[in-house]
């Protein structure tokens, strides 16, 4: 996606990996030479709980440092939260809105009843069950994001999920979840 600012609203669920996907992007994009800045919103935070995240990524110094009104694109961790939040509130029409769905695109833009934005979907859950045994979608919707916006590249978000989790997940944990950021590219579904 080429403009001047990348805005990325995350919507996910306490415990879900919103927070930390946010930040990982963002810091793998100040690595890469670029401006960025990861942001969680506080509210009520228990696990299962409602949250949402920021990520905003420019080439030129980020000096805004609310919450994001009008996102670029929206990545929904919970797809739960598409019946009880407004996920798509402020999306801009050329926007992207990804979800963690067994759904197709179809499903999900017909349930919200969107016109033009485009929707993409992936089973991140079912992908990091398998991947990692455990129900934590944030790196595959890392790699699903990727894979839509070429926000940063593959190789650094994997090179950075070694580097922050190397020494707090096993092995199969670890390699799990980068393999989980190279299924994303391949099984995201769009319209």
């Amino acid at each position: 996606m080429a403009q001047e600012m990348l805005q990325i609203r995350w919507h996910g669920r306490g415990g879900q990996g919103a927070k930390t996907a946010a930040g990982m992007v963002a810091e793998v994009a100040v690595g890469a030479g670029r401006y960025a800045q990861g942001s969680p919103e506080y509210g009520a935070e228990r696990e299962g709980a409602p949250i949402r995240a920021y990520t905003r990524i420019s080439d030129r110094p980020v000096r805004v440092h609310d919450a994001i009104y009008y996102p670029n694109v929206v990545v929904v961790l919970d797809e739960t939260l598409l019946e009880g939040e407004d996920v798509e509130e402020g999306l801009a029409e050329d926007g992207i809105l990804l979800v963690n769905t067994k759904k197709s695109p179809a499903e999900v833009r017909e349930a919200l009843s969107l016109d033009r934005r485009t929707v993409y979907t992936i089973d991140a859950t079912g992908i990091a069950i398998e991947e990692i045994g455990r129900p934590i979608p944030n790196t595959v919707m890392i790699g699903a994001l990727l894979r839509v916006t070429e926000a940063v590249s593959v190789k650094d978000i994997q090179k950075i999920i070694r580097k922050k989790f190397g020494s707090k997940l096993s092995e199969k944990m670890l390699e799990g979840n980068v393999r989980a950021v190279e299924r994303a590219f391949k099984e995201i579904k769009s319209e």
